[in-house]
């Protein structure tokens, strides 16, 4: 055990998008388990909480302003515009970075078990410089989502992406680590590709997951695709190896056709049926438009990461440690 990491200064970090009917619940409970961490002397009293705030159309922003302006241990920040979720997380670890020893990331609804907190802690003051948490179980989730997450992980993983089956954002991660988390400048974000593969001592904390008590979830079918877009493009050539396969075999069943036309016509079968030729058009026709569709994809992304544009804008930031509010990039 690493007496140094003893009692560090914690920052808890929770992205919020339209959450004004969970965040004052979860405000309350965060408070709770943070003033029980200082109280047994497991973290610093200078630890805090910060709301990053995804650029909301509610009143969240307004809340978070009221738990600020009520409580020294409250910081927020406020995006332009929204930006995603994992924009959302990436600044407010790398805001948090200038102040604490650690951070840990959970999502506003406390879905996540907040009680993992001190497994995240104790593995950390042990000397993981990062703390992966996985869900027990998927028991909470509906059959489609089930069925969507586990066959993306294991899409992730046949794609050759270093990543924890059913792991989740509800991570701990020490200085060191995010330093190095500010070297990658990627725009289209999957953090949980991402940080597996910085590379520092690492360990697991199991965690259960809780039925959502307030609102309904931010996270609908369309913001999961684009996010299993991210993950699978970012991370792995593959897709566009298969294109190539794809490619070849398209060439084998085309040669066979030829050969099947030259011994139909060496034979004597002049009548030709519908079936073989609306077959090679429906083969070859869909397997271009997704070879197409995957080559885009790629080039895309790449387009988008040369351009160079900030990831995120703070509009403002609620800081006692600034002793202002301030606007950064």
């Amino acid at each position: 055990m690493d007496n140094s990491r003893q009692k560090g200064v914690l920052y808890i970090v929770v992205p919020c998008y339209n959450e004004e009917e969970a965040l004052e619940t979860s405000a309350l409970k965060l408070l709770e388990k943070l003033h029980d961490l200082k109280k047994r002397e497991i973290v610093s009293n200078e630890s805090r909480i910060v709301f990053v705030d995804d650029g909301s159309k509610d009143r969240t922003w307004d809340l978070i302003k009221g738990l600020y302006g009520s409580n020294e241990e409250i910081k927020g920040l406020r995006f332009a515009h929204n930006r995603g979720h994992q924009n959302a997380i990436l600044a407010g670890m790398l805001y948090s970075r200038k102040y604490c020893d650690y951070t840990i990331t959970i999502d506003a609804d406390l879905q996540q078990d907040i009680n993992a907190m001190e497994d995240f802690i104790g593995e950390y003051v042990r000397g993981s410089e990062i703390v992966f948490g996985v869900r027990n179980s998927r028991n909470t989730d509906g059959f489609f989502k089930k069925f969507s997450a586990t066959l993306f992980y294991k899409t992730m993983t046949l794609m050759g992406c270093n990543i924890y089956e059913n792991s989740a954002d509800y991570r701990l991660m020490g200085s060191k680590a995010l330093e190095a988390l500010a070297e990658y400048d990627e725009v289209n974000l999957f953090l949980r590709g991402i940080i597996p593969d910085i590379g520092l001592r690492s360990s697991v904390v199991h965690f259960e997951v809780f039925p959502r008590m307030q609102g309904k979830s931010k996270y609908p079918l369309s913001k999961m695709v684009t996010l299993a877009a991210d993950g699978i493009t970012s991370f792995s050539i593959k897709p566009i190896r298969m294109v190539f396969a794809m490619g070849i075999l398209a060439m084998l069943v085309g040669f066979c056709m030829i050969v099947h036309i030259i011994y139909e016509y060496y034979f004597g079968y002049t009548v030709s049926g519908w079936s073989s030729i609306l077959m090679s058009i429906w083969v070859l026709g869909g397997a271009i438009l997704l070879s197409l569709g995957i080559i885009g994809e790629y080039v895309g992304r790449n387009y988008l990461e040369t351009k160079h544009r900030p990831r995120y804008y703070f509009w403002e930031i609620l800081s006692r440690d600034e002793g202002r509010n301030d606007h950064e990039k």
